[in-house]
């Protein structure tokens, strides 16, 4: 809707996750090398644990593309599953036959068969779990059972975890001990500091084809880092609302209090809010001039 009003090729501040705009900051670096130099390691369970909309599957899926050919992933969003659907799951990523009435032995005797016709071709395979914090415990345990396949020489399966913080207490529990001895590499995503905040609106909206001056001044970027708590989610929720507002204005930038309105509209508890009860006000008004400019 505004992409031509502010000069872009795209919507710089999408909550899905696009490998496109991953941000290179010093932490997802560092989280991305973990990644990969573990992946080439080859052994163990590796743990990225972060807060709701930290970027953990935007890091999931840019690890995954950044791996060389002499790689094979499985990639499995949602793990709420018990052990035999679990093992389905895997069957089916890799691609190996199982007959529908599979029991979990002959389920696995294929993935066993499919990671040895991998392991020949000289490639390794890596399993990329997302929201691990809701797997039932025996489908962890599963999961232990599975890092168990090797050959002589190297591991057949190894298995990427992501999940929120909760995934610590879990994996805490006495009946699931052995998977926890066997994670050899953690990293734990956080917020955006407020130097990589600045660098991030900023790599976002270049991604997206904005070649002008600054589109968020700089107190917009500070409301929208204050409001956000530095969480990539809420920033792009929020960034993407100041910009709907600032468009139904017809204004050339953004400024604070597009932002102040976008946040009362997304997170009714800013610290902000209270003393401005109009914001909410302005906010609706706001978006509905956007709505008018659009059909005009």
């Amino acid at each position: 809707m505004y992409t031509a009003h502010f000069g872009l090729r795209e919507m710089p501040f999408g909550i899905t996750p696009d490998t496109g705009f991953f941000f290179n900051s010093i932490s997802y670096q560092q989280a991305l090398n973990t990644l990969l130099v573990a992946a080439k390691n080859g052994e163990g369970f590796i743990k990225i644990t972060g807060e709701v909309g930290t970027g953990k599957t935007l890091l999931c899926r840019k690890f995954m593309s950044t791996l060389s050919d002499s790689f094979v992933t499985a990639y499995i969003p949602n793990p709420y599953l018990e052990p035999r659907t679990l093992m389905l799951a895997l069957a089916d990523e890799l691609q190996a036959p199982v007959e529908r009435e599979a029991d979990q032995h002959q389920i696995l005797k294929a993935i066993t068969h499919r990671l040895l016709g991998f392991a020949r071709q000289g490639k390794r395979v890596v399993l990329c779990l997302d929201e691990v914090q809701a797997m039932p415990l025996e489908s962890l345990e599963a999961l232990r059972l599975l890092s168990n396949l090797e050959t002589e020489k190297r591991k057949l399966l190894q298995i990427v975890m992501f999940g929120q913080p909760e995934l610590d207490r879990k994996l805490a529990h006495e009946s699931i001990r052995q998977l926890t001895q066997r994670i050899t590499f953690h990293y734990e995503l956080g917020p955006l500091t407020r130097e990589d905040f600045d660098f991030y609106i900023s790599h976002r909206l270049r991604v997206a084809g904005y070649s002008g001056d600054r589109l968020f001044d700089h107190r917009a970027v500070a409301a929208l880092f204050s409001s956000s708590g530095g969480i990539p989610r809420l920033a792009n929720i929020l960034a993407h609302k100041a910009l709907l507002l600032a468009y139904g204005e017809g204004a050339p930038t953004v400024v604070r209090r597009h932002v102040r309105a976008a946040a009362s509209d997304t997170l009714p508890m800013c610290w902000w809010m209270q003393p401005w009860p109009w914001v909410a006000s302005l906010s609706f008004l706001l978006l509905g001039s956007v709505a008018w400019v659009a059909v005009r």
